[in-house]
């Protein structure tokens, strides 16, 4: 079996870097400031564009979601990993999605956008990366007890195409309704004429970048939880590689732009609010462990056939729902009005979860 390079050292540490170009250069290029890449902010963008929720300041079909999905999906063909399969607790899964989302927006951004605010000077963004270690940490310790969702088995070829066939509508939708100047709605998909939502750099360079991402991080393994957890439990620095080189590319290209601001105040869709900033990452990143892999890492396991993953990412969509029709996400005054409410919620959830699954070895 030939070695796949991109799985070494120097290979998750490239892939790293030069996902970290193209997230910059997103942000370069029209995207919001320190949110080139951010798998929750840019899923909760096509729930609000698909109507789903009616916040009018984060709509729009953001490509690089669909694309992601899409590069991974096309990696794993042309190296032949596509490998339909599900049944590995469906509905538990959909949920951990959804505590997930919930958490991530309440910090404001996903594992990813928490790097790339820390390489734009965010330091808010410390905050945010300890309580998704410590969350990870907590789904370690149920790791060691014996917590398991189960074997997924193999399914028909055709499930595994269900979501890169999501994923093409999307697309779809994009081209066939593309956003009018000025206008809130075309046909049947929101647009934001304000706000994060109506920022974007153009389509070829959002759906090519990720497809180079979603293409690079399938063969790479990249994964911001999967480096912690490995990290914590079994000292290995492997994909940390990746994390360090994306952090430290991202970062001397925003040096490069002069897109550096060191601080807490006043960052790009931010808030201050350190405690719900831990809270919030340590929800998610509890989330993330229990269910396998970051954000990211769910969409390339969808690609690559894991409807089980993909049942994860439906759960974070219809959760930013959820999030702005009742008042969970944060914004950058602080958090919502139930913001506090929701995440004890999840916590409690995700530790019910967790015990209700520790597997006891005969």
């Amino acid at each position: 079996m030939k070695k796949n390079w991109f799985a070494g050292g120097s290979g998750i540490a490239v892939s790293g870097a030069i996902m970290a170009v193209i997230a910059v250069g997103l942000q370069y290029f029209g995207n919001p400031a320190n949110m080139g890449l951010c798998v929750a902010c840019f899923e909760r963008d096509i729930a609000g564009a698909l109507g789903l929720h009616r916040a009018e300041v984060v709509q729009y079909l953001r490509p690089e979601i669909p694309a992601l999905l899409l590069g991974s999906f096309l990696a794993a063909l042309c190296f032949g990993e596509f490998k339909p399969r599900a049944g590995s607790a469906p509905l538990v899964r959909f949920i951990l999605g959804m505590c997930a989302m919930i958490g991530a927006l309440v910090f404001l951004g996903c594992p990813w956008r928490a790097l790339l605010r820390l390489a734009g000077g965010d330091l808010n963004a410390v905050v945010g990366l300890a309580g998704l270690i410590a969350g990870v940490g907590i789904g370690t310790v149920f790791f060691r007890r014996g917590y398991s969702l189960g074997r997924n088995t193999p399914q028909h070829t055709g499930a595994g195409y269900i979501m890169p066939a999501l994923m093409l509508g999307i697309l779809a939708l994009l081209l066939v309704f593309p956003q009018v100047a000025g206008e809130g709605k075309s046909g049947v998909v929101f647009y934001s004429v304000k706000g994060p939502g109506s920022m974007h750099a153009p389509f070829l360079y959002s759906l090519g970048g990720a497809l180079v991402v979603g293409f690079l991080a399938q063969r790479s393994r990249f994964c911001t939880m999967g480096a912690f957890r490995d990290l914590l439990m079994f000292r290995h620095f492997h994909l940390l590689l990746g994390i360090l080189a994306f952090v430290a590319a991202a970062f001397v290209l925003n040096l490069v732009l002069g897109k550096v601001s060191i601080g807490f105040a006043n960052q790009p869709v931010a808030h201050t609010n350190h405690l719900w900033n831990f809270l919030g990452m340590l929800t998610a990143g509890w989330a993330f462990a229990l269910a396998g892999g970051c954000p990211g890492r769910q969409i390339f396991m969808a690609g690559e056939g894991d409807a089980d993953a993909g049942l994860f990412v439906l759960g974070m969509i219809v959760a930013a729902a959820f999030a702005h029709n009742f008042e969970l996400a944060s914004s950058p005054t602080g958090i919502g009005a139930n913001g506090d409410v929701a995440v004890y919620f999840c916590l409690a959830v995700l530790l019910c979860l967790s015990l209700i699954h520790i597997r006891k070895v005969a």
